[in-house]
């Protein structure tokens, strides 16, 4: 994948996490995502390591949430399975575009 293409699902990631600290109303990590995407945009290795460890930390939530909704689902006897796979799927698609974010392949000038 080129270099600027790269950073497409990682935009994507942060959006999706922005939108759902906002539903979970809070409101400091939801403005914390907003304030880290343009930092996608600076090609700066310092600047893609701190988004790394942003959407690693995201795919994390992602999990804390699907194991906190199948508990809450389960309590209630209702089905959980869509939602585990629905959620797996986001946590790995945010987990591979934090992958996608490597610093040295921004470096290259062949990689544009």
């Amino acid at each position: 994948m080129k270099g600027r293409f790269r950073l497409v699902p990682a935009f994507l990631s942060v959006v999706i996490l922005a939108a759902h600290f906002f539903r979970m109303q809070n409101i400091p990590l939801t403005a914390l995502s907003l304030i880290l995407l343009p930092l996608l945009f600076v090609k700066k290795q310092w600047n893609l390591r701190i988004m790394q460890i942003f959407l690693f930390l995201g795919s994390v939530e992602w999990l804390r949430t699907m194991f906190m909704l199948v508990a809450e689902r389960k309590d209630l006897g209702l089905p959980y399975m869509r939602m585990v796979l629905i959620l797996g799927v986001v946590c790995l698609f945010t987990l591979c575009s934090a992958l996608l974010l490597k610093p040295a392949s921004f470096s290259d000038p062949e990689s544009d």
